[in-house]
């Protein structure tokens, strides 16, 4: 049995345990808590652990304390790290943090015996400082809710994706909205959803309704909205510049790391991808023709490579190793 951990911090903002009532109020205004990345990578490896039938415990921190033995799988977030005084050997990841210089001593000040990661550019960045103790491990898609829908649904030519996290003027300026013009141009029906702002469920409808789907980002240590895309069947035109991983509060003064891709996982079954706007004219061109000759596959490579059933049995081997050892 797995001793898995994952909390999304909460603090008290006023008044002591004050965020329990908070909780109650922004439940009440806003409704169901949006899903995040993070708190997906714990939601899909437990489905995924359901599905293969290995049972585990969740936030059990009364057991971990009681077997300091027992291998302490800490999905994160990172405060999880100090909830308590740990004594059990740790399997963390892959909700990390951003870079290793976030917390250099982790290993030496907490029994972290592997560091899991979402994707392999991001284990290439972080071997750097911690080598041997890092590895790769992904989240499978939900393939039985990310699936192909009728193609009578299908009103939209693209859905286009957009994660742009900085220097948001510019790239409105410079890449969104000359990849509109160009669409309209061409006489191609467009829906737009933009990363954070939605739920979901309003994801999952507007790729029913789009044939295709253009993927901005400026890169993804592992991108479940685009492999929930490919799972439904959706093909993807992916603006993948390459370069230097660019986060503003690490890149150019602390790090300077290259090259990282927005599609880390991706063969010539899921799409095409642009490096600059210059070459998103015959991209599309390219991309389109091929979409309407059913050149792709994207499910297909879903299902070859990240299924719920898969990355579990995966993450279960790290923590077999890790256990044995």
């Amino acid at each position: 049995m797995l001793n898995i951990f994952y909390e999304e911090p909460e603090a008290d903002r006023w008044l002591l345990f004050d965020r329990f009532p908070r909780r109650l109020v922004r439940r009440l205004r806003r409704g169901r808590q949006r899903v995040g990345g993070q708190m997906r990578i714990f939601l899909n490896l437990c489905a995924g652990l359901d599905r293969i039938g290995v049972h585990y415990r969740v936030n059990d921190y009364r057991h971990a304390k009681r077997n300091p033995r027992q291998l302490a799988c800490i999905i994160g977030k990172p405060h999880v790290l100090d909830k308590i005084e740990w004594q059990n050997p740790i399997l963390f990841g892959a909700a990390v943090f951003s870079h290793p210089s976030e917390d250099p001593h982790l290993l030496q000040r907490r029994p972290v015996k592997r560091v899991l990661l979402p994707g392999p550019w991001m284990k290439d960045m972080w071997k750097l400082h911690w080598d041997a103790a890092v590895a790769v491990w992904p989240v499978g898609i939900d393939t039985a809710r990310w699936r192909p829908a009728d193609k009578a649904r299908k009103r939209f030519d693209v859905l286009l994706y957009d994660k742009l996290l900085w220097e948001r003027a510019h790239n409105e300026t410079h890449l969104i909205e000359p990849i509109r013009r160009k669409l309209a141009d061409a006489g191609r029906s467009c829906r737009e959803i933009r990363y954070g702002f939605y739920a979901e469920e309003e994801f999952q409808s507007a790729l029913a309704e789009c044939r295709t789907m253009i993927f901005l980002c400026e890169h993804e240590t592992q991108g479940i909205a685009y492999q929930q895309a490919l799972a439904c069947d959706v093909p993807i035109l992916a603006w993948d510049r390459g370069g230097c991983w660019r986060d503003p509060a690490f890149y150019p003064h602390r790090v300077r790391f290259a090259p990282v891709t927005s599609v880390p996982y991706w063969d010539e079954r899921c799409g095409r991808t642009f490096a600059s706007i210059a070459e998103f004219d015959d991209a599309w061109a390219q991309f389109w023709a091929e979409c309407r000759s059913e050149r792709f596959n994207p499910r297909a490579y879903i299902l070859d490579n990240l299924t719920l059933e898969k990355c579990a049995q995966h993450y279960v081997q790290h923590a077999r190793e890790l256990a044995d050892a």
